[in-house]
């Protein structure tokens, strides 16, 4: 689920989404929807979630907040075990934005698989190569 507002949120989703076709990777399809229109159903279906949001006032965009508001209980006990990696763009502090993605994944018992990719300003090509690492370990996570 994606939430992209700006360049920099798009640049860091092409970066995920290159990731996950890396050499070795066959067989899984990605599916991308926006946070608003992803659905308990999407979810449902998916074994591995990227999520991207900027940091908005401290907090995730509210866009995903409202995404996991819809998803949280119809998901919560079918969904325990879903691999998911975070993204996070923010021009001054993004604690609270991963803080608070952190606490509802650990609520629907979620499994980290990527480290978070934290980006303050412009993406730099360090940043979008751990946004391709995100994207590429998310598919393997899928592999037989």
């Amino acid at each position: 689920m994606h939430h992209t507002t700006s360049p920099a949120l798009e640049s860091m989703l092409d970066a995920v989404l290159a990731g996950t076709r890396a050499e070795g990777i066959e067989g899984v399809d990605v599916v991308v929807r926006p946070a608003l229109g992803a659905t308990a159903s999407d979810v449902l279906a998916a074994r591995a979630v990227a999520l991207g949001t900027p940091a908005n006032i401290g907090y995730m965009s509210g866009a995903l907040k409202h995404f996991f508001d819809q998803i949280y209980y119809p998901c919560l006990h079918a969904t325990g075990g879903t691999a998911y990696g975070l993204y996070v763009h923010g021009n001054l502090d993004t604690t609270g934005a991963a803080r608070s993605v952190h606490a509802i994944t650990g609520g629907l018992q979620w499994r980290q698989a990527a480290e978070d990719v934290v980006v303050l300003g412009p993406p730099a090509a360090g940043d979008l190569e751990a946004c391709w690492n995100l994207g590429a370990t998310l598919a393997a996570t899928l592999l037989p």
